[in-house]
């Protein structure tokens, strides 16, 4: 047994990351500021209300309704606008790649600690898969440290524990029972226990690609010290499960082939996925960890990588997972992360100056268009039940809304800017080699539906004191693996 793993077996190495400052904790909803800004807004509503009323002073009601309207609109034509230059800078993202002959040559004698953090909990099921999986890592043993990150009251996932012969890169660190109970709370307590120079993160249904901490060993030694974290690639092994996971696998293609192509090449924010982001372990300790109260802890975190002036960036190796199959279970997953967009977009936007002066004036409006989208989810059935009374009714009770201006570029937004989101999906999907999928997504519209509905789900539970910053857990093995 190696001094790194007799460490940490011990717990005579803990090392506490820097505190996490207070303005960037999602443990409450709003700031100071942004507290007196909302009563700031609801009393100049008020005012205008009682002027119009009292005096008949202002425009009238319609006029604002007008105005709302057309804000809206385009802000959903610029989002669609950002979303497809993304798209189009992608072929030219200066993506890391490594071949099997860079990595081969790397002496086993020069790799540095490596730990792996796997945060599990009721994982009972995958918990043989994924050791089998991270055993397959092509990574010295004795430079390897793989902590498995367990609840204290995980009682199921303790019991399969119990049933196997861990290999001997394998630990367990045992979470206290306390609140919040969520997965970046779990992995800043692995954290302390990390002997790594590097650390990276895999979630309890991942199949990492074998060379990949090698990989990513590479990427940080020819990079300089501002580039802390490297994201590997998601994609999905269960493409052709049912509708939803062909859905889902399409929506995961774009977004890592592409969109987070986009903003690598542009040097904007990038949103982290929740799994194979690498680190350099001593930047992550000085950036505070990740923010136990954010539910999307992990593009919360490339946020914060941005603010401070440090980069991110795209590597092609994969990591597989299992997409969602069930619609509860997805409905469960997606209203935690849009939850989690919202939350990382309130705590950003506590002090925009400040914000603006971090991350400057590209990256900040990058930060908009990226997180600000997420409320898209809320206003998308308010234009469809528009659209519906339309189609019922006629032009008379909605005319009022849509003056000829506005009524072209919300036509022209409907029609073209959701055709060409359908073809940037299609684009994804030929991306990944998902053929057989190409033609599903003409019902896009279907899985747009689902994601209104999980985003007034997250909605509901932000401004719930309890259900803030409850982590609604994503059951695994749902479909059984093939290879």
């Amino acid at each position: 047994m190696t001094q790194v793993h007799q460490a940490a077996q011990t717990n005579v190495t803990l090392v506490r990351s820097a505190p996490l400052p207070a303005h960037l904790s999602a443990r409450e909803l709003l700031g100071r500021g942004q507290r007196y800004a909302l009563a700031a807004a609801g009393a100049a509503v008020l005012l205008v209300v009682l002027l119009r009323v009292a005096a008949g002073l202002g425009p009238a009601p319609v006029w604002w309704l007008r105005a709302l309207v057309a804000v809206t609109i385009t802000v959903y034509l610029v989002v669609i606008v950002f979303r497809l230059a993304l798209v189009a800078a992608a072929g030219g993202a200066p993506v890391l790649r490594f071949g099997p002959d860079e990595v081969g040559a790397m002496p086993e004698e020069d790799l540095p600690v490596y730990t792996v953090l796997v945060p599990l909990y009721r994982e009972g099921k995958v918990l043989p898969t994924l050791v089998g999986k991270l055993s397959a890592l092509d990574y010295p043993a004795d430079r390897l440290q793989v902590l498995l990150l367990i609840e204290e009251d995980d009682d199921e996932t303790q019991l399969a524990l119990a049933g196997l012969a861990l290999p001997r890169a394998f630990e367990v660190v045992r979470i206290p029972v306390s609140l919040p109970r969520t997965k970046p709370k779990a992995c800043n307590v692995g954290l302390m226990h990390a002997a790594g120079e590097f650390c990276v993160i895999y979630d309890a249904e991942d199949r990492p690609e074998a060379t990949q901490l090698r990989q990513a060993v590479l990427a940080f030694r020819d990079a300089p010290p501002w580039m802390v974290c490297v994201q590997a690639e998601l994609q999905y092994w269960n493409p052709w499960t049912n509708w939803l996971t062909r859905f889902f696998a399409a929506e995961y293609a774009l977004n890592f082939s592409m969109v987070l192509r986009g903003l690598d090449r542009f040097r904007m924010a990038i949103p982290l996925g929740g799994t194979s982001n690498h680190f350099r372990t001593a930047a992550l300790r000085q950036l505070g960890g990740w923010d136990p109260h954010n539910v999307t802890e992990d593009a919360d975190l490339g946020v914060r990588i941005a603010r401070r002036g440090w980069e991110v960036r795209m590597m092609a190796s994969v990591t597989e997972e299992e997409a969602n199959s069930r619609v509860g279970n997805w409905l469960r997953q997606r209203s935690r992360w849009i939850k989690g967009y919202y939350q990382t977009w309130l705590v950003h936007m506590r002090s925009p100056w400040r914000l603006w002066r971090e991350l400057g004036t590209r990256r900040f409006i990058g930060f908009q268009l990226t997180f600000g989208m997420a409320y898209m989810t809320l206003v998308n059935p308010i234009f469809w039940g528009l659209t519906a009374l339309y189609l019922v009714t006629g032009p008379d009770l909605i005319s009022p809304l849509f003056p000829p201006p506005v009524l072209y570029s919300g036509l022209f937004t409907m029609l073209v800017g959701n055709l060409l989101m359908v073809y940037a999906l299609m684009a994804g999907c030929l991306q990944r080699q998902l053929h057989r999928a190409v033609k599903a997504m003409l019902l896009v519209p279907i899985y747009w539906a689902l994601m209104s509905l999980a985003g007034y789900k997250a909605m509901f539970q932000l401004l719930h004191p309890r259900r803030r910053h409850f982590w609604e857990l994503t059951e695994h093995g749902l479909v059984e693996e093939t290879t």
